[in-house]
């Protein structure tokens, strides 16, 4: 594994992170051997920075069961977030410790390595953590030993980023980066600035696996010419392995041949590796990309439950793939995402336009807009008549 440097501290962080969003797990359920099996061997292979939250169901607990477990704790980089969307109170006085103290029972540790602020947006949210005394609870917690490190994950634009790593001593920043979506959010210029002060670690590589499984042929056709022996995922991860301003790629590796592809990647990935012909396959795929890929969602879930039970991602998910995959397929992916073939529909159609997804949504999709547009190419008149006749068929109520 090669590793490169946190300059504020002389960490040595992986070039390949895990990220624990999505454990190995059967019907919601983390598959604890499975889950020890995908850490121990990603540790064992050198991977010392593993990403959590909060927020991520039963994550930090399998995380901290295992590290226990296997008295590893000290080997890796544990990150874990502040779940800001849990902070509505307009009073001064919030309980950041509720939290904190939460993740690390669950982590089974008596601190964290690196502690980030969770989907900072833009410069009112950070204003109001530090009207509520954000500032002053970091201090203390840094003085006690019990964080080491601060620092945010980012869903915003460009100007925000900038606005929002120049007001405070941060030291990390996890931002959405990929070949895709260079200029989208914090962006190409983000990056570079924000490596200027601090360790960058990428989230979303592979766009919630899009770049990986869900490219349309045309591009999948003109990787394989480039190189038969490397997989999407692969051009996907050395694009961002060739920036030297990237610190670490976290992948949410959730099976042994992702792990074992990644690292193998990783271990021969290095800063400015590519050259002018690698640069212009991915001026190809992207131009492929653009005509396919019509709705930004990368299956993220921040929307989700949706309280009338509308299946957000798998909406928009199934819409894309029409243009990538065929109607076809969409249509069949759809019908299996929008509850076609359940006892409760999960039709885009339920949406009444409450409003609760979209302030929620890193990618700042008009959700409720886009559900229409979704409903209407997916949900024509034959296509409700065909799932009324499969419910039927099948039992199922709507």
């Amino acid at each position: 594994m090669q590793y490169r440097l946190d300059k504020i501290t002389g960490n040595k962080i992986s070039s390949l992170s895990l990220g624990c969003m999505r454990f190995p797990n059967t019907l919601g359920i983390t598959d604890m051997k499975k889950t020890e099996e995908l850490i121990m061997y990603a540790i064992e292979k050198g991977v010392n920075y593993f990403d959590t939250a909060w927020i991520y169901p039963g994550s930090e607990e399998a995380l901290g069961t295992v590290l226990k477990k296997n008295n590893v704790r000290e080997k890796v980089f544990i990150a874990t977030k502040l779940p800001l969307i849990m902070f509505k109170s307009s009073s001064e006085s919030v309980d950041f410790d509720k939290y904190f103290n939460q993740s690390l029972e669950r982590l089974k540790t008596n601190y964290i390595d690196y502690y980030l602020m969770h989907m900072i947006t833009d410069m009112d949210q950070w204003n109001r953590l530090k009207k509520w005394g954000i500032e002053d609870w970091i201090a203390k917690k840094k003085k006690s030993g019990a964080i080491k490190q601060v620092g945010f994950s980012f869903h915003g634009s460009s100007s925000e980023f900038q606005n929002v790593i120049k007001d405070y001593n941060w030291e990390l920043a996890m931002i959405q980066y990929n070949y895709f979506d260079e200029n989208f959010q914090a962006g190409v210029q983000g990056l570079r600035a924000a490596a200027a002060k601090m360790p960058v670690v990428i989230m979303e590589p592979l766009l919630g696996g899009k770049l990986a499984v869900d490219l349309p042929k045309e591009a999948v056709k003109i990787f394989k010419n480039a190189d038969s022996d490397l997989s999407p995922a692969g051009w996907a991860l050395n694009w961002l392995w060739d920036q030297v301003e990237v610190t670490s790629v976290l992948s949410g590796m959730n099976a042994m041949d992702q792990l074992n592809e990644n690292i193998h990647l990783a271990d021969k990935a290095s800063a400015g590796m590519l050259n002018a012909v690698n640069q212009n396959v991915y001026k190809s795929v992207l131009e492929s990309i653009r005509r396919s890929c019509k709705i930004r969602c990368t299956g993220c879930n921040y929307c989700m439950p949706c309280p009338l039970g509308v299946n957000i991602p798998g909406s928009f998910s199934s819409y894309n793939a029409i243009y990538s995959m065929g109607y076809i397929q969409g249509l069949k992916q759809y019908a299996l995402s929008s509850g076609f073939t359940q006892v409760k529909s999960a039709s885009p159609n339920l949406c009444t336009k409450c409003g609760k997804c979209e302030p929620l949504c890193p990618q700042n999709i008009p959700i409720m807009k886009d559900l229409v547009t979704v409903s209407k190419k997916l949900e024509p008149w034959f296509i409700r008549f065909i799932g009324f006749c499969a419910r039927a068929i099948l039992g199922k109520s709507r």
